[in-house]
């Protein structure tokens, strides 16, 4: 598997991405979506990488810068047809990795607080994430779980 930084220019990734988005406006009430489309994540602020299994494209993520010392994680998806077979982990690893190259020294994220992102809560459990207050410019919301941890 290959890991890069992408520039979002490729369909095959915008249509991953449009996939993802239409996911989440299914299960998440309008108000408490927080995915970013396509030109969210083009914005200077965001490095988003793509992985790769040979030509096919099976998972994505993205850090947003929040200040000097914080970054958000930002749209982890894996291809649907590839979940539990340890993508998520090794992108996990190599962005926490990236973060804290990059001088970060705390990770934050909002994901969903129904059971249909249970599997990604305790990914992010594993990887040392535990929960906490509403950072940036989230605010409490029952659809939400926020999480962080130090770099």
């Amino acid at each position: 598997m290959k890991i890069v930084v992408d520039d979002l220019s490729g369909p095959e990734i915008a249509r991953f991405l449009q996939d993802h988005v239409q996911q989440m406006q299914s299960i998440t009430p309008v108000e408490s979506k927080h995915a970013l489309d396509l030109d969210g994540l083009r914005k200077p602020d965001v490095t988003f990488w793509s992985v790769s299994d040979g030509d096919t494209l099976v998972g994505c993520g993205a850090i947003k810068k929040l200040d000097a010392g914080h970054a958000e994680l930002k749209s982890m998806r894996t291809q649907p047809t590839r979940k539990r077979s340890g993508i998520a982990s090794l992108l996990l690893e190599h962005i926490i990795a990236e973060a804290k190259d990059m001088g970060f020294t705390r990770l934050s994220l909002e994901t969903g607080a129904t059971e249909f992102f249970l599997p990604a809560r305790k990914l992010y459990e594993k990887f040392g994430f535990h929960q906490c207050d509403p950072f940036a410019d989230y605010r409490p919301d029952q659809n939400s779980t926020f999480m962080t941890r130090a770099l």
